[in-house]
């Protein structure tokens, strides 16, 4: 005891030590110990409330779940909320809070988010003119109701659309009918509007009465690409550059996720997206790549290969098994290589025999089908393991090569394009002539017949080149004008 009592430390932590040992077999630790030393908890909140809202009183929160859901959100998240009057408030989500009537837009508010774009169209009081703006929101002060307009009184919202991304719509604009009015109707592109603060006025967009605002169509992105990337330390997006650079995103870009459960998800690129521990791959989705996996089919008890692509048109965040419906079937590897190898080495117990490793070309084996096809036998015989080796080298086809040619400028010829490749020029030098001090030389071209060689002539120089006398042509001869009389000069000075 006494030895105990002089060394207590240590005979705590092995005190300890037995109880884990004895108590702890079946009791495994569950959850993952992970680092947040940098994480922000706004942005790793899992969204585990469901927000919703009664438009009638102008209530929203948590607890009313009879009444209209809003989105998922996370207990310390902030929701901004625009009214049809030309006003928003950013507040705190809660389980009831009172936020007034004619809730025209609710949503999450995320603080400094430069890519939401809001298209706003308004009436500026009565009888003001019809202004349009777009705007983002940045940074606020929670609970302070802001003015969206020029501040008239009865000023009213007439369309309004949140982009996560900035896109910009077409809308078609409806007049009220008028005495004098011969354009009822109009068409604007919100890509032609610069991107503003949120006290802005705006542009006018009509002085006239508008009865109505319809989309004709939905703009993409007019901002530029923005960069995501990939945290494996708590499985979510960021803008921040920590984790693994999955690329430049807009528009309607969408992320590929596999999991080792033998599934794929298409996923679009905002940053509240949760993925799942299992994840074996994530990139940015290329329609163009194909897919080659692997897996073992229980039913058969054989392993399958099957090559397939990742429609882009699949639904958003929803889960495609590629491992066929059997309940124990089991992914054993894929490859995105364009023309991978797989090397099969056989179980020679299982059958009875040893076999050589065999190496098949995926390409040539079997061709691309559909994710929910079953996909074909690697081998009647037993496998006992599989692996992707290095792919084979893939180069455009002669049909997809793009040859340059070079221009070369060459003199035309009257007949044949053969005669241009073997046509070579000669030069046989004649006695010089004492006229004018020059040398007369022959010119001889193969192929060619020179039928005017008096007007040739060839300049002094190192390379002598033929220059050919081009005839001149003569402007023809006016006919005399005959005279004028005096009716015809009476007329000219008309």
């Amino acid at each position: 005891m006494k030895g105990y009592l002089a060394n207590l430390i240590d005979y705590s932590i092995n005190y300890f030590k037995q109880i884990k040992k004895k108590y702890g077999k079946g009791r495994e630790r569950k959850t993952e110990l992970r680092n947040f030393e940098t994480i922000e908890a706004s942005r790793v909140a899992a969204s585990n409330q469901k927000l919703y809202i009664n438009r009638e009183e102008g209530f929203t929160g948590t607890s009313l779940k009879k009444f209209e859901y809003v989105c998922d959100c996370s207990d310390i998240d902030d929701i901004i909320v625009f009214k049809e009057d030309g006003t928003f408030v950013v507040t705190k989500v809660a389980p009831k809070i009172f936020v007034g009537q004619n809730v025209i837009h609710i949503a999450v508010f995320k603080k400094n988010d430069e890519r939401t774009i809001y298209n706003m169209i308004y009436r500026d009081g009565r009888q003001g003119a019809t202004r349009i703006k777009r705007f983002a929101v940045k940074s606020i002060t929670r609970d302070k109701e802001y003015v969206i307009t020029k501040g008239t009184a009865h000023s009213k919202i007439l369309h309004f659309s949140a982009n996560p991304n900035g896109e910009a719509e077409t809308i078609k604009v409806y007049l009220k009918p008028r005495p004098k009015l011969r354009k009822t109707s109009f068409e604007f592109d919100f890509s032609e509007l610069a991107i503003k603060g949120k006290g802005s006025q705006g542009n006018i967009l009509t002085k006239f009465g508008v009865k109505n605002i319809v989309v004709r169509e939905k703009g993409i992105s007019t901002l530029g690409a923005r960069n995501i990337w990939y945290d494996e330390t708590v499985k979510r997006l960021n803008s921040d550059e920590r984790g693994k650079l999955l690329g430049a995103f807009k528009s309607d870009d969408k992320i590929l996720a596999i999991q080792k459960s033998g599934n794929f998800k298409l996923m679009n690129y905002d940053l509240s997206n949760h993925f799942e521990e299992d994840m074996l791959l994530i990139e940015k989705l290329d329609p163009r790549k194909i897919i080659s996996a692997v897996y073992f089919d229980t039913s058969s008890k054989k392993m399958y290969i099957k090559r397939f692509q990742a429609d882009s048109d699949n639904s958003v965040n929803k889960k495609v098994d590629f491992i066929g419906e059997g309940p124990n079937n089991r992914f054993i590897d894929l490859s995105l290589d364009y023309r991978p190898q797989l090397k099969i080495i056989f179980d020679t117990k299982a059958n009875g025999k040893a076999y050589p490793d065999e190496v098949i070309n995926i390409a040539e084996f079997i061709g691309v089908k559909s994710a929910k096809a079953k996909g074909k036998r690697l081998s009647s015989k037993v496998v006992k393991k599989v692996e992707f080796i290095e792919p084979l080298p893939y180069g455009l086809s002669e049909t997809e090569e793009e040859t340059t040619n070079e221009v070369v400028e060459e003199p035309e010829f009257a007949e044949g394009a053969e005669t241009r490749d073997k046509a070579k020029v000669t030069e046989n030098p004649k006695p010089e002539t004492k006229k004018g001090g020059k040398k007369e030389v022959l010119i001889e071209i193969e192929g060619l017949e020179i039928t005017n060689p008096g007007e040739v002539t060839i300049t002094s120089g190192e390379t002598p080149k033929p220059s050919v006398k081009k005839p001149i042509k003569k402007p023809p001869k006016k006919k005399p004008d005959s005279p004028k009389t005096d009716e015809d000069t009476q007329m000219e000075l008309f």
